[in-house]
């Protein structure tokens, strides 16, 4: 028994230090399960190795890892269970097996206990305790064996970074966990049934030189580690006031396409198939308000397992509230973005970074079933605290939900969303917020159209406060623009200046909500007002099915100790808009001064005889043939005054959008001289085609694409000689995602290329135009008025 007493140090310290490295770990996660799974992996790691000391050293290692595997079960099925994730526990556990490093690593922290997050260190504790065993009690080689408790120690500061306060009293606990199982491991005594000092069995002359060897390597062993102290003591102290680096950093968290990063393009895909069923959503329970001193992060309990909530009766329901799909805060002329940064989360969300101050919030559960809503988007109502039924990524500064894997039809998900509910009464006297935290939100990029600056100015000088300014922007946008189903996409800034002051009989002042929200956007930061576009849907009062005729985007302007406020700019029912010239008024241009007249008589002919031209003037008029004469020439001179000037204009258009703006903007120019061009050939470029849908009916309108020759660089001229072939736009469409959806990523070579590129286009579809086609082509005003 004193054995047995005097062997448990070892062990016991292994337990400790593998269990201290959990807590450490454990300072990142929801709640302490994760540190106690690692105690329970210790445990059993060491407690197999000390019940197998009898078998062969080759015999415990594949005993312990079937160990390891049936606790591992256990603990995924429970965590599997806690967090009620869909799907079977063979899916769950593969997935877990395949993804838990990436999913560790991009986990939104405080990260919650599922099978993808604990079984990365469940396995590390497990092997840190069979290697620390084997090594430290099986082999007597105790400073060896506590190298892999050590590494997972070290491990687990590492993947906790930054990412939680400093517990230097954990660190003092490990170094006296293995200060003790050194100081046990000094004088061993052995489970085995032998003596507890070998060196008692030798004689007293062996005895004394062994003796002696051992207090020569201690002193030994002293004088290393005191230099190594006094050599790496420096370096630490300068550490201890660092910031650790976040290993976060080198993993790139969940991505989400072009389509998913701004949905607002797909609002009128959605308004031109109004019947198509999108999701179905049902409220469960009672909207209710918190009660007093209950904490805001309180959700309530969200029906689990198979049970089928009750859904609310219609005349027991609040007006219907819009159901959130994504948050747009980026805007760079050309298009709005979430520019989120997903990461994986658990069940319960924690709360979003909001600017707002104290708002009364109301709890509301909601049961969705999608349809045939693609993408990754997870439709929810704001704000939502807790999801079950669905494996999601949240952008925590926006409340923008996704599922990575993507949305199927038939899934169903519960969410748990906390409601607030401002006091709208303090809007008139609200102020908005400013500096760098607000920053993106008021951004303007350059490029903006004078005629969208002039009205901002007009509408903010005439209103004062920031919630008169939004309401004046409401107010005008709603009475003076039509809502139609038709229109096409688009919300860069030509787009807008088109729905705001094109031609009403030409295509201009209607659109869809995509434009109505982001005019409002733009205009409302044009004024000072930090604003954003959500894009979301709005359910039938009581629930029911989603339809496409049910999305819609709106605009928000946040306000201090309100938040985000939302704004309704679309037209009331039944309205007829009102001239955008009636209460748009822009600045009078300077007004051009009148020609001097003519005071100075005619004068005579050298020869002393009157003029005859001057003659016919006094006689009543110019004669027939100089009538005549005159204003063929001077209908000539205007035809070719005319000539030149369009030639002037696009070619300052095209030097412009090649030459001039950030790379971003001049590879979005490329892309417009590329599509002028295929109009001109009369290959016009459908509104709703994609980039690269684009690129490919740009190389089908190539003279000889209907395959590649012998001659696959040339084609044919007109002459029947051999030109070079137009270059495809591939590169071209790829440099103007790039462009869309990371502006700040293109560089001044990708810009080049991309102008090279268009007018190689350009030339060669006009190559092969007839020759007057391409005299046409050269004077066509259409690109200088064209809508883009």
């Amino acid at each position: 028994m004193v054995r047995v007493l005097r062997a448990l140090p070892v062990p016991l310290a292994l337990v400790a230090m593998i269990g201290l490295a959990g807590a450490v770990l454990g300072a990142v996660y929801a709640d302490p399960l994760l540190t106690r799974l690692v105690l329970g992996a210790a445990v059993g790691s060491v407690g197999v190795s000390l019940a197998a000391r009898r078998l062969p050293s080759w015999l415990v290692a594949p005993l312990s890892v079937l160990a390891l595997l049936g606790y591992a079960a256990v603990a995924l099925w429970f965590t599997a269970q806690r967090a009620d994730l869909p799907g079977s526990f063979g899916t769950v556990a593969a997935d877990a097996a395949r993804n838990g490093i990436p999913r560790l690593l991009t986990a939104l922290i405080p990260v919650e206990p599922l099978p993808d997050t604990v079984i990365v260190p469940l396995v590390a504790a497990w092997l840190a305790g069979l290697a620390g065993a084997e090594v430290g009690i099986r082999s007597d080689r105790v400073l060896l064996g506590l190298t892999a408790p050590a590494g997972l120690y070290a491990g687990a500061l590492y993947v906790v970074g930054p990412n939680a306060d400093p517990t230097p009293w954990l660190t003092v606990a490990f170094a006296a966990a293995g200060a003790m199982a050194l100081a046990a491991g000094g004088r061993p005594a052995r489970l085995d049934g032998g003596p507890a000092d070998p060196a008692a069995e030798l004689a007293p002359g062996v005895r004394a030189a062994l003796r002696a060897r051992t207090l020569a390597g201690t002193a030994l062993g002293v004088v290393v580690v005191l230099g190594l102290a006094a050599l790496v003591a420096p370096v630490v102290a300068r550490q201890v006031g660092t910031t650790p680096v976040d290993p976060r950093r080198y993993v790139q968290p969940p991505q989400v396409d072009s389509l998913d990063e701004n949905p607002l393009i797909r609002i009128s895909g959605w308004a031109l198939n109004p019947d198509q069923k999108l999701l179905d959503v049902a409220t469960v329970g009672s909207d209710r308000p918190l009660p007093a001193g209950e904490p805001a992060g309180t959700v309530p309990p969200i029906p689990a397992g198979d049970d089928e909530p009750e859904v609310e009766e219609e005349s027991d329901v609040v007006p219907p509230r819009r159901i959130r799909l994504a948050v747009l805060g980026d805007y760079d002329g050309v298009t709005w973005r979430v520019g989120g940064t997903y990461r994986n989360a658990g069940r319960v969300l924690p709360e979003p970074e909001s600017l707002l101050g104290a708002q009364a919030v109301e709890q509301v559960v909601q049961r969705i079933t999608i349809d045939s809503l693609t993408g990754r988007l997870l439709p929810v109502l704001p704000t939502p605290r807790e999801v079950t039924g669905a494996r999601v990524a949240y952008d925590q500064e926006s409340g923008t939900l996704i599922q990575p894997e993507g949305l199927t039809t038939g899934l169903s998900y519960s969410v748990a969303s906390r409601v607030e509910r401002p006091d709208y009464g303090l809007l008139p006297s609200a102020s908005v917020p400013s500096g760098d935290a607000v920053a993106r939100f008021l951004r303007v990029e350059p490029g903006a159209p004078e005629q969208m600056q002039q009205l901002a100015a007009q509408l903010a000088e005439e209103n004062g406060s920031p919630h008169a300014r939004a309401d004046a922007i409401e107010t005008f946008i709603a009475e003076h623009y039509r809502l139609v189903a038709d229109a096409p996409s688009g919300h860069a800034y030509p787009n807008l200046n088109f729905f705001l002051f094109g031609p009403s009989n030409g295509g201009g002042q209607r659109g869809t909500s995509e434009q109505f929200a982001a005019a409002f956007a733009v205009l409302g930061r044009m004024t000072g007002l930090p604003t954003r576009v959500v894009v979301g849907f709005q359910p039938p009062a009581g629930g029911g099915p989603v339809r496409g005729a049910d999305a819609l985007a709106w605009p928000e302007v946040l306000f201090d100790d309100l938040g985000w406020v939302a704004f309704d700019p679309l037209p009331k029912p039944n309205t007829r808009p009102k001239p955008v010239e009636q209460d748009f008024k822009p600045p009078p241009e300077d007004p051009t001064p009148p020609p001097e007249e003519a005071t100075a008589s005619p004068e005579a002919t050298p020869s002393g005889t009157p003029d005859p031209a001057a003659a016919s003037d006094r006689d009543g008029g110019l004669g027939t043939p100089v009538l005549v004469g005159g204003g063929s020439g001077g209908l000539l001179l205007l035809l070719a005054g005319l000539a030149t000037l369009v030639v002037g204009l696009r070619r300052a258009q095209r030097r412009r959008r090649l030459a001039e703006g950030a790379p971003a903007q001049r590879i979005a120019g490329a892309w417009r001289e590329v599509t002028d061009a295929l109009r001109l050939a009369g290959r016009p470029v459908p509104d709703h085609l994609a980039a690269t849908e684009v690129a490919e009916h740009a190389r089908a309108s190539l003279p000889g694409a209907a395959g590649p020759g012998p001659d696959a660089g040339t084609t044919p001229d007109r002459a029947g000689g051999l030109r070079p072939a137009a270059p495809p736009v591939d590169d071209l469409a790829a440099l103007v995602n790039l462009a869309a959806f990371a502006p700040g990523s293109a560089t001044d070579e990708q810009a080049r290329r991309a102008g090279e590129l268009a007018v190689a286009y350009s030339a060669g579809l006009r190559a092969d135009r007839p020759w007057w086609r391409r005299v046409l082509w050269s004077l066509h005003p259409g690109p200088l008025r064209w809508r883009r």
